[in-house]
């Protein structure tokens, strides 16, 4: 069983691994085109875009301003305007942001324990709490780390505010991003049982609990919390038909995007937005799509598509980003 697991896999190392890569891709909004870089068969970097323009480095760098600005300004070559609006590079930098979506990160185990960070502590770091939640049945319960004793008052306060603006346990789907290594915290969002959607945080120790209203024709299957420094919004949501909705701050307004279904069970995603267009990159076994949105509606702007064959070996395989499981499986 060892040997028809190792056999692919020393295959693909030593005869299937030079990799089958596309350029390095963006959207530019001063030139409106994809813009792309890669190498060329003489090692030399090749820099265009979809309509054939050729570019220098130099100019490569002033039609993707928003990614290239620190070399911009390094050089003092960074604009006053860009596409007619004034802006700085504070402002470009405040407004970048990227968003990783990968199915082994969906695909994985959980332990059904999460930390509810203080969202206004009044400081500006970030700090660990000494106790973490859980959702059950009937409520939420805080258990003190040190000694695994269950907070009856704080568990009692936050199922008594979520059951008060309408949440329903169990939950079904819950979201968020507890480190201390971001700038600020905007707690969880949670669908209920019902699949109602709720923004769900802690501030002054106290709990804080809103019902986001989503449109009649979605039924929300993921959710992604963002906190994005820009703080223009608060979650992503990829309902049931793959369909991809940005949840707006501070309005809570649930848009939908300009972007075809995904499946995030299958395919990975990857956002490169400013404040301009977003850039999204959504990748399977075989292909390699590039979507193009704008940054103020989250219409779709333009699209391109590159083909990446597998090179992998056929074979047993023990691991799939497919599901959570460690199991003999053919491919």
């Amino acid at each position: 069983m060892l040997a028809i697991w190792q056999l692919p896999w020393c295959y693909n190392f030593l005869f299937a691994g030079k990799s089958v890569s596309t350029p390095f891709t963006l959207y530019s909004s001063v030139v409106g085109e994809f813009a792309m870089l890669e190498r060329g068969e003489d090692k030399k970097m090749l820099y265009y875009d979809r309509a054939g323009n050729n570019y220098t480095e130099a100019e490569f760098d002033s039609i993707l301003p928003m990614f290239y600005y620190r070399q911009l300004v390094t050089d003092s070559r960074f604009p006053q305007t860009i596409c007619g609006r004034e802006v700085t590079p504070r402002m470009i930098q405040t407004n970048n942001f990227n968003f990783r979506l990968s199915p082994s990160e969906l695909n994985k185990p959980r332990t059904g324990l999460y930390q509810m960070l203080e969202s206004m502590s009044g400081r500006v770091d970030l700090e660990l709490p000494d106790d973490v939640f859980r959702l059950t049945d009937s409520g939420i319960e805080f258990v003190d780390i040190a000694t695994n004793s269950v907070n009856v008052a704080k568990s009692e306060s936050f199922t008594k505010m979520m059951s008060s603006k309408g949440f329903k346990f169990p939950a079904y789907r819950i979201a968020g991003n507890p480190t201390d290594r971001k700038e600020y915290d905007e707690g969880y969002v949670m669908l209920d049982a019902e699949r109602k959607l709720y923004h769900v945080k802690m501030t002054k120790s106290r709990p804080y609990c809103r019902a986001i209203e989503l449109p009649a024709d979605m039924t929300p299957e993921y959710l992604y919390i963002t906190e994005f420094p820009a703080r223009t919004m608060l979650a992503f949501i990829i309902d049931t038909q793959g369909s991809f909705w940005v949840v707006n701050r501070p309005s809570y307004d649930v848009v939908r995007t300009g972007l075809p279904a995904i499946n995030p069970n299958k395919e990975s995603v990857l956002i490169m937005g400013n404040m301009f267009d977003w850039t999204v990159a959504v990748a399977d076994r075989l292909t390699e799509r590039y979507y193009a949105l704008s940054a103020e509606d989250y219409s779709l702007l333009d699209t391109l598509s590159f083909q990446t064959p597998s090179r992998s070996a056929k074979g047993l395989k023990f691991l799939s980003s497919r599901d959570k499981f460690v199991k003999p499986r053919f491919e």
